[in-house]
């Protein structure tokens, strides 16, 4: 590789470097595209998304599919190259059609699993908050990202099924972000840190509702510190309105960790109040079989040779897998009932993820192995 691409002919660069070379030198760069999909009945969930790891010289992709108690990944992975205007692993293609409004995602058939997708933004993107997270004196967290709901139109594949896809019923979320995450094989652990990593508690929900979209992030730490918040809404006309600081009460099944649903209520710029009632429909534990969260499976940026693919079948009914629920972020298929002070009621749809990892103390968690009563 000689490091320029087509990129390189744009007037965008940022350092006196080819585009393909980041200007950070931390092995843990990334840039990565994640995005689902689910026609709103809660019998399926799917979630892909593609990475580039320039400091690792990998590039990679997945296909997690949900449907019933059966969890199915298929993983990509390859040598890094210099183009990225054509985002491609193997047979995985993410074509930008219209920068910030139109994507056309399509995986060639690979072990029993096809998909050909084209993704249609509702809304302007959201640019969230940056987000930084420490380990002692250590950065393991710093990126930026931007997030969208939007509709599905095309088809997905599994074993000769064929399933259609109507953006009149298909929906979901998307982000992009980049800058630095753990990505890769482990790094040499040095001295612990102090004090020791005891947790935290994360909650995610962009929805889309008729005239709207709304975006809330939220990151607490053990004592119930928020270290992370921003709680948005879009209009169609492209107004942008900040949503205060949310209050957020999740229900958890019972000698689980796994939410049913989260009631949220918000303050618009004027005072009034926003009531938010979120409940899940299908669960997705990103970190079985997805790549994040110490998936044992499947760990984005790792190398694992040219022209790697694979796929992996989970039951979700066996105990081993419902035991890694508890330790990563779980994202569900959500269906929102939003009120507004002045009693309209609206129905949205969208992505509701959570992970509550180690203790947390305003949800009664003491310790990694305590659960809801």
């Amino acid at each position: 590789m000689t490091g320029l691409g087509p990129l390189d002919e744009f007037p965008i660069h940022q350092l006196p470097q080819p585009i393909a070379w980041p200007g950070e030198s931390n092995r843990n760069f990334y840039d990565r595209a994640y995005l689902n999909a689910h026609d709103r009945s809660g019998d399926i969930f799917l979630i892909t998304g593609i990475g580039y790891y320039p400091n690792l010289g990998v590039k990679d992709a997945f296909v997690l599919v949900r449907r019933g108690d059966v969890q199915t990944a298929v993983h990509l992975s390859d040598a890094i190259d210099d183009d990225r205007l054509n985002q491609q692993v193997g047979g995985y293609r993410m074509e930008v059609s219209e920068p910030l409004r139109r994507l056309h995602l399509t995986l060639d058939e690979t072990e029993g699993v096809a998909v050909d997708l084209t993704w249609n933004g509702l809304f302007d993107p959201i640019l969230e908050q940056p987000h930084l997270m420490r380990a002692s004196t250590k950065v393991t967290l710093d990126a930026q990202r931007f997030a969208q709901v939007g509709t599905w139109t095309g088809s997905i594949t599994i074993d000769g099924e064929h399933i259609a896809v109507e953006p009149d019923r298909w929906i979901g979320s998307r982000d992009r972000s980049w800058g630095l995450r753990p990505v890769g094989e482990p790094e040499p652990a040095g001295r612990p840190a102090d004090p020791p990593f005891e947790g935290m508690w994360w909650l995610y929900i962009p929805m889309a509702f008729d005239d709207f979209q709304m975006v809330l992030i939220v990151q607490e730490e053990p004592s119930g510190y928020r270290s992370l918040n921003d709680c948005v809404r879009v209009w169609k006309d492209g107004r942008v309105e900040q949503l205060g600081w949310p209050r957020i009460d999740v229900q958890y099944t019972s000698g689980t960790r796994i939410p049913t649903g989260a009631t949220i209520t918000a303050t618009t710029p004027d005072g009034a109040t926003i009531h938010l009632d979120v409940e899940s429909r299908l669960a997705v534990p990103i970190h079985v079989g997805g790549g994040y969260g110490g998936d044992p499976d499947w760990i984005h940026g790792v190398w694992r040779g040219e022209k790697f693919t694979e796929r992996l079948t989970y039951d979700m009914t066996d105990s081993a897998i419902i035991g890694r629920a508890a330790f990563g972020v779980i994202d569900h298929v959500g269906r929102a009932v939003c009120r507004e002070a002045d009693g309209t009621t609206r129905e949205g749809w969208g992505l509701f993820e959570h992970g509550a990892l180690g203790r947390h103390d305003p949800s009664g968690f003491a310790d990694w192995l305590s659960v809801a009563p």
